[in-house]
């Protein structure tokens, strides 16, 4: 069993607008962007990341904004919810501030005991807001949302499969352990982490496979410390039947990656440099930023790319 992996680094997902998106993210949910950067595999395309004030791993929501790209599909094999986290007692207000900003399907119902408010983003995607006893981590207020009702990061995300043995498998390699049910849906938990510590799995065996698009999560990474507990991570997993790309330099983190077994691409991601190794932390995703493999093409990039509007 490993002992690296600290719980949530980030997820990833993909949207159709990178300006609908920001907004979305800045204005609506009151995150702060942290980083304004391109896909390094296709420069052409944002990378846009959301977090607390200096994206601390388990705060930061990335998304890839890929101009006019159709909606992808819900299904098995993919991440179906993302749950940050709020205080107790805030999903009323939360779910005011919504309705206000006419966002789509909101549903208030609660989970393994704790309220929560269900709703779509831009794209589709199905986000959630769950309350839940403070865990040291402290808000961004930037955005406009009060210190009293903020998200602090990320609560959990939620796997829909159509069958877990495999990925359990694996999540309990990763220091995972089953602590909870609550109907269709187990919750697994790393201890000794961060706040971002739940991974839940809902199973349905007749669903649809996922077919990904606008509104999908592209991946989801766990964080370790730096790249020699990365290192022994992506040894151990090779050893136990789970091969990872080597290291890529993401700028603010290194990389590596592996499919799990019920489809969901997985990372692991480490904690350091972080979003403050080229920007002044006042100044957090203000300025594009491309990795220098990159940095000819600013010229072009940015005239092509999308402005994002009311810088947040």
């Amino acid at each position: 069993m490993l002992d690296q992996i600290r719980g949530l680094h980030h997820v990833t997902s993909m949207a159709s607008g990178a300006r609908a998106n920001n907004a979305f993210f800045t204005d609506t949910l009151g995150l702060r962007r942290v980083k304004k950067t391109v896909n390094f595999d296709a420069p052409d395309v944002y990378h846009l990341y959301y977090a607390d004030e200096i994206g601390t791993p388990g705060t930061v929501m990335t998304y890839f904004p890929f101009p006019q790209a159709a909606r992808g599909r819900r299904g098995a094999g993919e991440v179906a919810l993302t749950g940050f986290a709020i205080p107790q007692g805030s999903a009323e207000a939360w779910e005011t501030r919504l309705r206000e900003r006419h966002v789509e399907n909101i549903v208030r119902d609660s989970s393994f005991g704790a309220p929560r408010l269900l709703f779509d983003g831009p794209d589709g995607e199905r986000l959630a807001l769950v309350e839940a006893p403070a865990d040291g981590r402290a808000p961004w207020t930037g955005g406009g949302v009060s210190e009293g009702i903020a998200i602090r990061g990320f609560h959990s995300v939620e796997m829909l499969l159509r069958d877990k043995a495999a990925t359990v498998e694996l999540l309990e390699f990763m220091g995972y352990r089953e602590a909870a049910s609550d109907g269709a849906v187990t919750r697994y938990e790393i201890a000794g982490g961060n706040p971002a510590s739940r991974i839940d799995i809902r199973v349905d065996p007749a669903a649809p496979r996922a077919q990904a698009g606008a509104g999908s999560v592209h991946h989801i990474a766990f964080a370790v410390e730096n790249r020699a507990a990365q290192a022994e991570v992506a040894e151990r997993l090779a050893e136990a039947g789970w091969p990872t790309t080597p290291q890529i330099d993401r700028d603010y983190f290194f990389a590596i990656y592996f499919r799990s077994p019920g489809g969901v691409l997985f990372e692991v991601a480490t904690n350091e440099p972080g979003f403050d190794r080229d920007e002044d932390r006042a100044h957090l995703g203000e300025a594009l930023k491309l990795p220098k493999q990159h940095e000819h093409l600013r010229a072009e990039l940015e005239r092509r790319l999308e402005p994002l509007g009311h810088d947040a």
